[in-house]
């Protein structure tokens, strides 16, 4: 049988502002996305009917629960070539961190199926597809920096971030997503992200208007639901980070540093029981360009 693996790369929010909620239940969204490159393994294998999903962290679902095997579902329903498929799951990635995970797994689900069986899918059909799974999915699919609207669905490419080093801190416990929205009534959002000002930033390489630009408004809600939180992050400033901010719902922290030794300096001080810390970069264009060649115009060797 056929087989492929693939980098299936997290994302942060360099700014995240939420404008309102929705008829449909979603709120509308305005925020900077970017891929970074910290990754799971998604390895997908051909078989003669069915789908098995196995993962080497207990606990995370192997069946529907887990996007990615909805991801597969969804290609056999519209595929019918495709008879069946085995998807093993090296997962690097930490779980409800704010991170994009499952939905970094389902979009290389999405983009594996189509090389494994050279379907020769257009960008724009990869991400019809992976809307029906979920917000973040679409951009996980080539994940470099974008502009989210709408329920985050709708994605402006824009130019590339600048490289930036930072050191993700996530504590022990988690959050739910939609606790975290729900909240957000109860709470005062005293300042929101500058966008316009951070595209700018983007555009024109200066990282201090970025760091001064960037923010996100759910941290006023996940913070009052968890102050712990608050004082993480007053503990992390104090280690020189040029910027500290929530990354999505939470509850991963995100320290910006001057460089990679600051960054492994900073990661050491932070390193506790119980806490994920993980030094990691900005994804580079080269890195999304890679997985562009490599499953949607053909196989290269791996890196």
């Amino acid at each position: 049988m056929e087989s492929i693996s693939l980098k299936a790369y997290a994302k942060i929010n360099l700014t995240l502002d939420v404008l309102g909620k929705r008829a449909d239940g979603y709120h509308d969204v305005k925020m900077i996305m970017q891929g970074i490159n910290l990754y799971d393994i998604v390895t997908l294998e051909s078989c003669e009917n069915g789908i098995t999903l196995s993962c080497d962290v207990t606990g995370l679902g192997e069946d529907r629960k887990n996007l990615a095997y909805r991801a597969a579902e969804l290609m056999l329903l519209h595929y019918p070539q495709i008879k069946g498929l085995r998807i093993t799951l090296e997962k690097r990635i930490p779980v409800a961190a704010g991170l994009g995970g499952g939905s970094a797994d389902a979009a290389a689900v999405i983009l594996g199926v189509n090389e494994l069986y050279d379907l020769g899918l257009t960008k724009e059909r990869l991400q019809e597809i992976a809307l029906h799974l979920g917000s973040d999915v679409p951009f996980c699919l080539f994940p470099c920096t974008a502009l989210a609207e709408g329920r985050g669905e709708r994605l402006t490419d824009i130019v590339p971030c600048p490289l930036l080093w930072l050191v993700l801190v996530k504590p022990s416990f988690g959050v739910a997503t939609k606790e975290v929205y729900e909240n957000l009534k109860n709470v005062t959002i005293k300042k929101r992200p500058d966008t316009r000002a951070a595209l700018r930033a983007i555009e024109e390489t200066d990282i201090e208007l970025l760091y001064c630009s960037m923010g996100n408004v759910l941290e006023y809600s996940t913070f009052a639901l968890y102050p712990d939180l608050q004082r993480l992050v007053d503990e992390l400033i104090l280690l020189g980070a040029k910027k500290v901010m929530m990354s999505g719902s939470g509850t991963t922290l995100l320290m910006f540093m001057n460089n990679e030794d600051d960054a492994r300096a900073a990661a050491l001080c932070c390193s506790k029981a119980g806490r994920d810390v993980i030094v990691t970069r900005t994804n580079l264009p080269e890195d999304v360009e890679m997985q562009k060649r490599r499953f949607v115009h053909g196989r290269e060797e791996e890196d």
